[in-house]
């Protein structure tokens, strides 16, 4: 094999392979006497059939594996030995002269093609102590925790029947309802002994506030308006009548925060509770603390390493996210328009969020692979158990996805070892700690991630 670098510019490389007929030749043997055992022909019993005749029968059919072989072991082999590390599969050309491959298929003529590809690039990596991060710390006060309270005792408000009572805000009341457009019944539009709580129910604008004032054996005709972004298109923006009857009204009765209130939620008492509402409230913070300072780790990263990107990878991760941006737009009936950006310039805001996630992945994997990071088995083992939980009763489907889908466990793989690389930075970082309240962090956080 005879290996020619034919252009090299940057990144990118091009390279001539030439395997000579007399190696073809061997592989055709040697792939002949590989299948031989196997085949059946009429008149020759199975293992018996000479390699003449096999060769007459399957010669060309036999050669056309062996090429397909040969070019897929010698492009692995030329890059190997060139040290190289390609960002993608390479492109393999092969002259179109039919002359010239038909020898090359008779074995008449070597075998010459041409393998395009990107390397990636040296990452020269930063002195991660030279970082300058801050950590922000929140802690629970007593208002946040009273506030957490308060939402738990709503979220567990009970409900009371009261005769005569007209429906208001924070009300129950239970409805059987048809709805129609011009007089025409509609899909999904009709229901019965359907609860809701005025003033949190999310119903389409117009509905809850033509329930307001019913008292239990009212039936009434509610006018009410679809939005211009309902998801469902044939309903969106078009007025509505509904025929409701209100079936039962009651008031909402806000749990006390005490004792019998934690007992009644499976705790021994009321300073259970608190102890166990402030350490999720901690939990929060902790993470939000978190996700602002890897965001802040991750932009001096991108700023700290500036080299060349492989085209190849920014244009893949850039055709994923425009993907999903397009195919969410659609969703949800919106155009770019809606956004308030044209097309073009929204092909450019993602393509530059796609190059800064391939340098950032670039950067991240060669922190792992200087510093020898790994993702354990154990650790895969318990993100895939953790996986299953999200669907219960679906463990087992979940388990074989991953079994039998290429490249499903390094979606699990991925946030994992990135993680591990961002507390590997940090620990030789060492940020420094500034305490601020819950509304500074939060505030910080959705400045951040708004950048």
């Amino acid at each position: 094999m005879q290996v020619l670098e034919t252009s090299s510019e940057g990144l990118k490389r091009k390279l001539k392979v030439v395997v000579g007929a007399d190696e073809l030749g061997e592989r055709y043997t040697a792939h002949l006497d590989k299948i031989k055992d196997q085949v059946q022909l009429k008149g020759f019993r199975k293992g018996k059939v000479p390699v003449a005749h096999i060769k007459k029968v399957f010669g060309r059919s036999v050669m056309n594996e062996v090429l397909e072989e040969t070019i897929r072991e010698t492009s692995s082999q030329a890059i190997r030995d060139r040290n190289e590390r390609p960002a993608m599969m390479p492109d393999i050309s092969i002259p179109e002269d039919s002359v010239n491959m038909e020898s090359v298929v008779e074995g008449k003529a070597d075998l010459a093609y041409e393998m395009s590809f990107e390397v990636l690039p040296e990452v020269k990596l930063t002195d991660f102590k030279s970082l300058t991060l801050e950590k922000l710390v929140a802690e629970v006060d007593d208002e946040q925790l009273n506030e957490a309270l308060g939402q738990l005792a709503e979220r567990n408000t009970a409900f009371e029947a009261e005769e005569g009572r007209e429906a208001g805000e924070g009300d129950r009341v239970t409805i059987d309802f048809k709805g129609t457009i011009d007089g025409v019944a509609f899909e999904r539009g009709e229901g019965e002994n359907l609860q809701l709580v005025i003033g949190n129910s999310g119903f389409i604008p117009g509905f809850e506030d033509g329930i307001k004032g019913a008292k239990k054996g009212d039936s009434r005709d509610v006018n009410a308006t679809f939005p211009e972004n309902y998801p469902v298109a044939d309903l969106a923006g078009k007025a509505a009548v509904f025929a409701v009857t209100v079936k039962e009204v009651e008031r909402s009765v806000k749990a006390e925060i005490n004792d019998e209130f934690a007992k009644s939620l499976g705790m021994e008492g009321l300073d259970q509770l608190k102890g166990l509402v402030t350490t999720q409230i901690k939990q929060e913070l902790d993470q939000a603390s978190r996700m602002k300072l890897k965001r802040e780790l991750l932009d001096a990263l991108e700023s700290a390493h500036d080299f060349e990107l492989p085209p190849s990878l920014v244009e893949r991760e850039f055709e994923g996210i425009w993907k999903q941006v397009t195919e969410g737009l659609e969703r949800e009936g919106k155009s770019f328009a809606d956004e308030g950006k044209t097309e073009d310039e929204a092909r450019a805001e993602y393509r530059k969020i796609a190059e800064r996630r391939v340098r950032l992945g670039l950067v991240v994997g060669e922190i792992g692979d200087k510093n020898k990071i790994e993702v354990s088995q154990d650790e895969l083992r318990a993100a895939l158990v953790e996986q299953a939980r999200r669907f219960p009763g679906q463990e087992k489907e979940v388990y074989e996805y991953f079994q039998k889908t290429p490249g499903a466990i390094q979606e699990i793989r991925a946030p994992i070892f990135e993680d591990k690389v961002i507390d590997f930075v940090l620990e030789l970082a060492k940020p420094a700690e500034k305490t601020v309240s819950r509304k500074e962090l939060v505030e910080s956080l959705e400045k951040a991630v708004d950048a």
